[in-house]
This record gives C-alpha cells, structure tokens and sequence, in this order.
C-alpha cells in the first residue's frame, strides 16, 4: 500500500505558466488542491476560449504569448506578490514551423526559453520579497531533449538544454537571496504536445524501447516533485535539475 505525499500551501501564491493542460494543468490543481491561491496563464483570451474553460475557472486567468515580450511585461506589470512560479509554458513546431530551418529555430528558442527567461526576472522582485518558508521556488520545466537529441525538434531540444542551463546560474545567483530556482525534465508523459508520436507507431515504438519501465508517463507521475520542490522539505535545494522519466536517461 502506497501512501499519496501531501503538501500544505495555504496562504501561497503560486503562477504556472502554460497552465490549461498537460502537465501544467495537473500542477496548477495539485498546488489549488493543497490550498495555494493559483494562477495560470495560456495563449488564448480567456478560459472561455478554451474547451474545457470550466474546469479552469477554478484558477486566476492571465493571456500570455511567451514570444511577445510586451504580452510578458504586461502580465507581470498585474502582480502582486508571488511564492511559486513554475515555468512551464512552451511548445514544439511553434507556430507550425519546421525547427530544422532558422526561422523555426529562433522560434522554438524564443518560446521555450526567452520568453521563460522573460517572465521569471519579471518577477524577481516579487520571488525576493516573498515570505514563504524555505524561500520561494522557481521550477522550470526542461525535457529528456536536453540531454538526448531528438531530430524533429532540434530547436525545442536547444531551449530546453539551455533551461538546464539556466537553473544553475538562476540558482547561484538567487542562493543567498532565498530564491531557490530548480528544473524537472520529464521523460515520455503523455499529454497534447506528445500526442504526435503517438500517431506514429514507428516512432513511438523507437522512443517507448528507451523506457527501461516500458510505458508512458502521466502528468500525474510529476506532480509530487513539484509540490516538493516548491515546500520546505526541500529549502537546502537549488540549480538541479531532476529527471522524471521512467529510466530513460539511464537506459
């Protein structure tokens, strides 16, 4: 019998960013269901926009495109305060550009880590100022295309590399500010964005014989280590990043 973790963040004010689906959505209600005040942002006016709009009235509700720096300024020119951000907004074949040519290339950088990178010294003030115990946590999101490339997305790839990056200097630079800034790179889970490899049972088959535990992940899979990351139990945490992949990058 396992025994779910359970996290209490009452009083906490928490964004993630690219929060309407996938693994930013399973976040946003894990952070909602432990008593956090949440708010998420997305590509589209609002949540009426969006099929399941419903479910995400639960959350506050900001327009942010992660290539727009004015769209970036604006939300964090709204703030008030801030305890968690998770950086999660990104995407593949941005725009439905092939990432092998440069205009595609520079669009997959700009959004998977410009427009992060953006946004969360927006918010530096704010992540500083912050009284939440342990300090207040960023938690970027990188990828197993980081450290293994991944040909159709090589742009994708790059950014998310660079994130890795990022979390470590992010993270000595903030050490003595009570800022703790930490990534997780997410093997094969299964949501809208990965969808595509399902649709190709070649390469699905190719990237699920890299799982040593065989199957695809689920959003639900991650959440533990982003309520982790973001409490106390891990305030002498910072410039890591964790792989959550079922073995992949050890197989």
């Amino acid at each position: 019998m396992t025994t779910e973790p359970t996290f209490n963040f009452t009083g906490a004010w928490v964004c993630v960013t690219g929060g309407t689906n996938g693994i930013g959505l399973a976040v946003a209600h894990a952070f909602n269901d432990a008593g956090a005040a949440v708010m998420i942002t997305g590509t589209r006016p609002s949540v009426a926009d969006y099929e399941h709009g419903e479910e995400l009235e639960q959350f506050h509700y900001e327009s942010m495109n992660m290539r727009d720096p004015a769209s970036i300024d604006a939300v964090v020119d709204k703030l008030f305060a801030m305890d968690v951000l998770v950086n999660n907004a990104g995407a593949n074949f941005p725009d439905g550009l092939d990432e092998s040519t440069p205009e595609g290339f520079d669009a997959a950088i700009e959004t998977n880590l410009l427009g992060g990178h953006r946004f969360i010294r927006g918010c530096e003030p704010l992540l500083k100022a912050s009284e939440h115990p342990g300090g207040s946590a960023v938690i970027n999101v990188a990828s197993m295309s980081a450290f293994r490339p991944v040909p159709l997305v090589p742009g994708y790839g790059a950014a998310k590399a660079a994130v890795v990056q990022m979390t470590m200097q992010l993270g000595l630079a903030w050490a003595t500010e009570e800022v703790r800034v930490n990534a997780i790179a997410p093997g094969l889970i299964e949501t809208n964005m990965t969808r595509i490899m399902k649709d190709i049972p070649e390469l699905e088959a190719a990237e699920l014989a890299k799982v040593p535990m065989g199957r695809w992940g689920q959003p639900s899979d991650l959440v533990p280590m982003f309520l982790f990351l973001a409490s106390p139990a891990a305030a002498f945490i910072t410039g890591q990043t964790f792989n959550i992949d079922g073995g992949y990058s050890v197989g």
